[in-house]
């Protein structure tokens, strides 16, 4: 990669992992922010071992939570796990999240994750949904109940928030915040992935050839 290429390419997509993260819930997400140019850096506890996602898949990651600052990053994304519900383990990991939201650096939260966030209190002025709004009501100090959104996924500013069952409209929401796609491509690939709409195949083939997708 040359210095121009570096100075103008866009700063790296970061991915949290933890023990327990939910495998499926951000593979259309990191998979087509890849194949559109982004880079995608795994983010953990350490860089130095490993961790183990719920379906038993071992990740090394990129880069250690505490050098992760936001002004390196362009968005970052909490994925569930079991360990949001077992504990406040993952709380720096939401702390994280407060940091970058208070510079102005989107944080995409699914799942578990909304509830780590939730304790923060980042969801209280924040239209925000999750898997449930009585999930996040069991949740200590969340004040947020009057913003839930009974939606797939929403976006408010920075924050991007999804249920456990939304990985597409989860990724559609990372893809409109990053201007990934433009409007009508970025329908048809709604269309196309989560409602098996074969409609929207051409719209995406046509798109792929003007070098837009």
């Amino acid at each position: 990669m040359s210095d121009f290429e570096r100075d103008t390419a866009p700063r790296p997509v970061h991915l949290a992992v933890y023990d327990t993260y939910a495998d499926w819930e951000t593979g259309h997400a990191t998979a087509h922010l890849v194949q559109r140019g982004h880079r995608v850096r795994t983010v953990g506890f350490a860089a130095d071992g490993t961790v183990t996602t719920m379906g038993g898949v071992r990740i090394r990651p990129d880069l250690a939570l505490a050098d992760l600052s936001p002004e390196d990053s362009s968005l970052l994304i909490l994925t569930g796990a079991s360990l949001w519900d077992t504990g406040d383990e993952l709380a720096p990991f939401a702390a994280k999240a407060r940091e970058f939201l208070a510079a102005g650096v989107p944080v995409a939260a699914i799942c578990g994750a909304t509830a780590g966030l939730a304790r923060q209190g980042l969801l209280d002025s924040r239209a925000h949904t999750s898997a449930a709004a009585a999930y996040l009501a069991q949740q200590p100090g969340y004040a947020g109940a009057g913003r839930y959104v009974e939606a797939d996924a929403v976006t408010d500013g920075d924050l991007i928030t999804a249920g456990p069952t939304e990985p597409v409209a989860f990724a559609r929401e990372v893809f409109a915040r990053l201007e990934v796609y433009g409007p009508e491509v970025l329908d048809a690939w709604y269309r196309l992935f989560h409602d098996s709409d074969a409609s929207a195949f051409p719209v995406l083939m046509a798109a792929a050839e003007r070098g837009d997708a």
